[in-house]
């Protein structure tokens, strides 16, 4: 629904009050002629020339009250953008946990971490801007954890956005930060989906360790997602045995192996009670058949409210005001013009 007109900085509409004022400046002049008597002018016809006189400065007096609307900001929006859409509610829940950072993954001839895997299949997931690729007509949001559980992104149709700060994501360096908290982090996604009007509500859990703290267990958080109707894909990504990890050696980056284990009848288990599926992936190509997989869910309508958009009127505004000043210039300084 189109608004009516409003402003941006209202306060300069205060300046309307000084347009009258230039108005009476404009009209006045110092320049006089004297006449030994008036009398023989007093019948005299008032000439067209002379009927016009008003005409620059009631141009400038206009030209003024342009100028002071213009500073206001004049504009005009949709105060209530909703969007349309046949799609679900989607939040990530990823694990950032130092585990994260085994080197197991390859890409080409190239180790990477597995946040870094689990960073470009998501990209490709969500898809690109213009739709072409992913779900372009989910709200999805993200959700981190690792000892602690955190809220990183709300549920959102841009995706362009969401891609950027799941890129930011970093694993835990803070050994007090470090753990696998699934159940906290389980449980904080579906507080953010289960107030959601969305008919169809999905987390799509991936972590590749063993939930080892937390005050809410994995199951109790599944048992909260069943009883709000949300369903559960988890993903565990990696294998239990020994995997490289990067450490410091003599001022060098080396990798050496240490044993991590993917604790599969948890997930299992998780996707069990929300009705869901478990996936496993050991690699980057898994990982991305994974998400293949997942894409196929179903779809429910959803609607988003977006943040008002205005069509600035500054510059008719401004354009209006310069053309009556020069207008009103040239007139004056022609045909106007007032001798001596």
């Amino acid at each position: 629904m189109i608004s009516s007109l409003d402003f941006r900085d209202p306060v300069f509409l205060v300046f309307l009050a000084l347009a009258p004022l230039v108005f009476v400046l404009a009209r006045r002049t110092n320049a006089r002629v004297d006449f030994s008597s008036l009398t023989l002018l007093a019948d005299s016809p008032e000439s067209w020339r002379t009927r016009l006189l008003i005409v620059p400065p009631l141009l400038l007096a206009v030209a003024a009250a342009a100028l002071a609307i213009a500073l206001a900001g004049p504009r005009q929006g949709e105060a209530n953008t909703q969007v349309y859409r046949e799609g679900i509610a989607i939040m990530l829940v990823v694990d950032r946990s130092g585990s994260m950072n085994a080197r197991d993954f390859v890409q080409g001839d190239q180790s990477i971490d597995r946040l870094q895997v689990v960073q470009q299949v998501l990209g490709r997931f969500l898809g690109t801007e213009d739709g072409s690729l992913g779900r372009p007509d989910d709200l999805v949001g993200l959700v981190t954890f690792a000892r602690y559980a955190d809220s990183v992104a709300p549920l959102t149709l841009d995706h362009s956005n969401l891609i950027e700060i799941l890129g930011d994501v970093s694993i835990v360096t803070d050994p007090d930060e470090d753990g696998t908290a699934v159940g906290e982090g389980l449980a904080l996604g579906v507080e953010r989906l289960r107030r959601h009007k969305a008919k169809s509500k999905v987390i799509i859990l991936l972590t590749d360790g063993v939930s080892n703290i937390g005050d809410i267990s994995p199951g109790q958080a599944a048992d909260l997602a069943a009883a709000n109707n949300i369903k559960v894909y988890a993903v565990g990504a990696g294998r239990t045995g020994y995997a490289p990890f990067p450490v410091e050696w003599r001022g060098k980056t080396v990798l050496r192996k240490a044993y991590v284990e993917l604790d599969e009848r948890t997930l299992e288990d998780i996707a069990q009670r929300t009705a869901g599926q478990y996936f496993h992936a050991e690699n980057i190509d898994g990982l991305a058949q994974v998400y293949e997989e997942i894409d196929e869910l179903e779809r429910s309508e959803i609607v988003e409210v977006r943040y008002m958009q205005y069509e600035e009127f500054f510059a008719y505004f401004a354009w209006t005001a310069l053309v009556l000043i020069m207008l009103a210039t040239l007139i004056g300084q022609s045909l106007l013009r007032r001798l001596p």
